[in-house]
């Protein structure tokens, strides 16, 4: 049996099996607005241009049309529908995500979802509870699981490049300050294993105003801050999947 084969056996059993709570739509939360605008964008890419696939969680679907209006006439870019969520629900759907398209580039990142601590009893979206909660993906299982996903993302021939989680701001319900620095040094221990370029958003965005996030202690942006990030993003699929250097 092939690590993606035994890797997949396991997708199933999510953290709720383990503490008895959870739907799917409660753990992988995502805002009303990018869902509602976002929904529509996903899909297939178009024959004949360069392909860019956006694998990630909320934050990406923040920053999608921001990334799409910075390659408009240099690419088709498109998103996996839904929320990436954590690393186990990126191994049992990202063959559909990938679907049959030839995809040129893909842009990808897990981990806020991975780091993120749930309580059954907890009031918050997505029982989200940093002080009574379990984790949902331990560092090492997020390690070997990154390990799987990249293999696999490696079979469609696409130039790979991994975003590094953003910030995790002081007073979030379900996460610790400086966990995200542990997951993005695992991470990018394993992109250079397998010489992954890596895209910076967890320095980007722990330089942003408050102003620029959709309120104290959440993890969203404001448009503003998504299209930071967004702006990066293109920057960075131009450098690294296109070929292009722009001064």
């Amino acid at each position: 049996m092939s690590d993606w084969e035994q890797a997949g056996r396991g997708v199933a059993v999510w953290l709720a099996a383990a503490v008895g709570f959870c739907t799917a739509a409660d753990d992988f939360y995502t805002p009303e607005q990018d869902r509602l605008k976002h929904a529509s964008e996903a899909g297939a890419g178009r024959e004949g241009v360069v392909n860019v696939l956006l694998i990630g969680d909320s934050i990406m679907g923040g920053y999608f049309k921001a990334v799409q209006a910075e390659l408009k006439g240099e690419a088709n870019v498109v998103r996996h529908p839904g929320n990436a969520g954590d690393t186990r629900n990126g191994l049992e759907h990202l063959d559909a995500w990938l679907g049959d398209t030839k995809w040129d580039v893909i842009h990808f990142n897990w981990g806020l979802h991975d780091l993120c601590h749930r309580h059954p009893e907890s009031k918050e979206y997505g029982k989200r509870d940093k002080v009574r909660g379990a984790i949902s993906v331990p560092l090492d299982e997020y390690e070997k699981n990154l390990d799987v996903l990249v293999s696999r993302l490696e079979k469609t021939g696409a130039k790979l490049i991994f975003a590094t989680t953003t910030v995790v701001p002081k007073g979030e319900a379900g996460r610790r300050v400086g966990d995200e620095i542990a997951y993005n040094a695992a991470a990018v221990r394993m992109m250079e294993r397998h010489t992954i370029p890596v895209n910076d958003l967890h320095a980007l965005s722990a330089s942003f105003q408050p102003d620029l996030f959709s309120k104290p202690g959440d993890v969203h942006y404001a448009p503003q801050g998504s299209g930071r990030l967004g702006k990066q993003v293109a920057d960075v699929i131009r450098r690294h999947g296109l070929g292009i250097v722009r001064e």
